[in-house]
């Protein structure tokens, strides 16, 4: 029963000057709370705290938690600046949902281009991701402009029907 004993007093004993430590250094009183119970937690977790200067490794350690703060806080603040900076410049963040949904929408895309006749799916491709034009898609497979952009037509038909249909 002496160990918890010593764990309670330990609380009453350093409570107060941690706290008026991380107050005057944080100047918010919640987080001088929390600063003060992280810091006695780690205490007593530490074990049996036979030190030569408690004092001085009591407040070492109060250092190092400000020290970790700053930290941290840094960082925080680095990203919210680069978020803030990427918004304004038309970057969207990375949003893991973003990323889920767009990798849907390709598999269903990927679905339905697959699903189409061969040659409409090679117009549609040659036209819309290789940027090749109407009349040299013509020319390649010896059909008309207007044949050409029926196909075209029909792959794009097929896959807003297909890309609406999706969750």
């Amino acid at each position: 029963m002496q160990p918890a004993r010593d764990k309670l007093d330990l609380g009453r004993r350093w409570r107060p000057a941690l706290l008026s430590y991380f107050l005057r250094r944080v100047g918010d009183h919640a987080e001088a709370e929390d600063l003060t119970q992280e810091l006695l937690a780690k205490l007593l977790g530490h074990g049996d705290g036979d030190f030569a200067s408690p004092e001085a490794y009591i407040f070492q350690m109060a250092s190092n938690l400000l020290a970790d703060r700053a930290r941290r806080m840094k960082v925080r603040s680095r990203y919210r600046d680069m978020v803030g900076r990427s918004e304004e410049m038309g970057i969207d963040p990375i949003d893991p949902f973003r990323i889920a949904a767009g990798r849907a929408e390709l598999s269903t895309l990927s679905r339905t281009l697959a699903a189409l006749p061969e040659r409409t799916q090679t117009i549609f491709i040659l036209y819309r991701l290789e940027n090749l034009g109407q009349d040299k898609i013509a020319e390649v497979f010896g059909i008309s402009v207007s044949a050409v952009k029926k196909h075209v037509a029909r792959a794009m038909a097929g896959l807003m029907k297909d890309m609406r249909k999706a969750p």
